[in-house]
Formats: C-alpha cells, sequence, structure tokens
C-alpha cells in the first residue's frame, strides 16, 4: 500500500532569481528560503516527492505543477521534505502555519493553491534556517 498525506518542500535559492511560473508569469524570488506544501493523497502517494526530487536534480524535465518551476530552475535547490502521513489532508493547514510564519506569507499569489482558496502554497523566509526551523515546528505540531 502506498502511504498518503502531506508534504512540504524546503527550497533554498542562494541568490535573488526571476522564474517564469507557468501561466502565473515571471515572478521574482528574492534569496532566502521557501516552503512549498502539497498534498500526496492519490493513488501514488508520496511518489510524488520522488518526482520534485527528479525535477530539482534536472533529471526529469516536464513543468507540471508551479512549484516545478521553482524546483527545476537551476539556481534553486531542494535541501529538504518534511511529511504527515497516514493519508492526512493537512495541505492547507499546514500552508497557512507556515504562511503565518514567514517573512513573506504568498511569495507569489495563487502559487500552488489553485485547487483551494488559500492565498499561496508558497511561503519565504529570510534564510534557509528559518524556513527549516518553521517546517520543523509546523510538522511538530501535528503530530502534538
Amino acid at each position: 500500500m502506498t502511504e498518503r498525506g502531506t508534504y512540504t518542500l524546503v527550497y533554498a535559492v542562494p541568490d535573488p532569481v526571476e522564474i517564469e511560473v507557468g501561466a502565473l508569469g515571471a515572478r521574482e524570488f528574492p534569496a532566502g528560503g521557501y516552503a512549498y506544501t502539497g498534498s500526496a493523497l492519490g493513488a501514488g502517494g508520496f511518489s510524488r516527492i520522488d518526482r520534485h526530487r527528479r525535477v530539482a536534480a534536472g533529471e526529469h524535465d516536464v513543468r507540471h505543477w508551479h512549484v516545478d518551476h521553482l524546483g527545476g530552475h537551476p539556481a534553486v535547490s531542494l535541501i529538504g521534505v518534511e511529511r504527515a502521513g497516514d493519508a492526512l489532508d493537512a495541505e492547507c493547514r499546514v500552508a497557512r502555519a507556515l504562511a503565518d510564519r514567514a517573512a513573506t506569507a504568498d511569495p507569489v499569489p495563487g502559487f500552488g493553491a489553485s485547487d483551494c482558496d488559500c492565498r499561496s502554497h508558497l511561503a519565504f523566509y529570510d534564510s534557509v534556517a528559518a524556513v527549516e526551523s518553521a517546517v520543523a515546528d509546523v510538522y511538530d505540531a501535528l503530530d502534538g
């Protein structure tokens, strides 16, 4: 049985970069850390995370989701993944909690949030350490 649930990808952007994000157009991404939260509740479950890793490694060129444009950019590094299994559908709750702690709650309005009423599922932090700490805290709170 495939494990399913909610996940957050943690990205490092060492220098400011402009990225074309599909229909959202060209967007500026300041240097810092980014947290993208998604769900893996379908048949493939958390295998979706492996796809994101392949995109980030340059091994998969198809840009299907907004996060593919960010993660697939050569100046961006996927540095961590956090996940909550047991088919936990906490995608919007996690995205909002990360936005509440972020330097910029919605650096790209609509990013990853085309199927819900969240402003964005991407949060920006001034540093990688700050994003890693926030993601750990939010997922620890899910367990508690």
